[in-house]
């Protein structure tokens, strides 16, 4: 396989934004985004280049790395646009999108007829964990490629698992968002329903953070959540479409996820209300306002 040394970045969200700035501390590395205001920004705070067209990352870069929005990004960048015939002979592509199995096994297997290497590799943590260089990444792909890309993970994860074959790191995605949705709106309703009981709740969270009860939606969310403070990142319409991919695969495979399909319409209501960018524990503010 090709030695890494050039890496392209494509998508500077607020996921990529600090994932590429991580990854220019230890690789050459060039960023391109449609938004070029952002681009510009990046370039202002790490050291790399811009490119001018994503097209000229895959064929100089020995690896690129993606962070899009869903399926139709995606599509649109990766296959519509055949820029992965242009790539090197056993270069490497990494995607941290959250998006369907359907189409990471797609991009398997193009990468593979291509003769390239690719992982789909979606990340959990937040913006701050993205900020902080400490991501978990659920990787689905070859043992071999992986190895080769870890060098490139170590940069903004503290965690990276080779989960399975191809497709299986966006279905471990939905293993995550699964038991996050239930736990953010277990947690809303504990600490609504401690508010409206009239007891001291800052005082009830400080006694069970560190009981069975504890969780990182606990301990990083529950203090902005009484406060009502909901801009940290991983937006409603996000997490909605991260639920509804989940729903698909449990439709196909006859799997009950009845907790899940409440969640879901909750996310759904807070996006109809006009909240599509708050934080996903704002799922507290329709129990305070249904």
């Amino acid at each position: 396989m090709t030695e890494i040394k050039k890496v392209g970045f494509i998508g500077l969200g607020v996921m990529g934004f600090p994932m590429a700035g991580w990854l220019s501390k230890e690789f050459d590395c060039a960023v391109f985004n449609r938004d070029k205001v952002k681009a510009d920004k990046w370039i202002k705070q790490y050291q790399g280049a811009i490119a001018e067209d994503f097209a000229l990352l895959f064929k100089t870069c020995d690896a690129v790395v993606t962070c899009l929005r869903d399926d139709e990004s995606l599509r649109a960048l990766l296959i519509e646009s055949k820029v992965l015939s242009t790539m090197k002979n056993g270069a490497l592509l990494i995607d941290h999108t959250t998006a369907s199995e359907t189409i990471a096994r797609e991009l398997h297997l193009l990468a593979e007829k291509n003769q390239i290497g690719f992982l789909d590799a979606p990340v959990s943590g937040g913006e701050s964990g993205a900020v902080n260089g400490q991501l978990t990444v659920m990787v689905g792909g070859d043992q071999q490629i992986y190895n080769k890309a870890k060098p490139i993970l170590d940069c903004y994860s503290k965690r990276h698992v080779l989960v399975g074959e191809g497709g299986h790191g966006q279905l471990a995605k939905m293993v995550n968002q699964i038991a996050l949705a239930g736990l953010i709106q277990g947690l809303s309703e504990a600490l609504a329903f401690g508010k409206k009981s009239g007891i001291d709740i800052g005082r009830v969270v400080e006694a069970i953070s560190q009981g069975a009860a504890q969780s990182w939606q606990m301990d990083n969310r529950a203090h902005t959540m009484l406060q009502d403070e909901f801009d940290f990142g991983f937006a409603n319409e996000l997490m909605n479409k991260d639920l509804l991919l989940c729903i698909d695969v449990a439709k196909r495979n006859n799997i009950s996820l009845p907790v899940l399909g409440l969640v879901q319409k909750l996310y759904e209501r807070l996006i109809q209300k006009g909240h599509p960018r708050w934080d996903t524990s704002s799922l507290i503010n329709l129990i305070r306002d249904p």
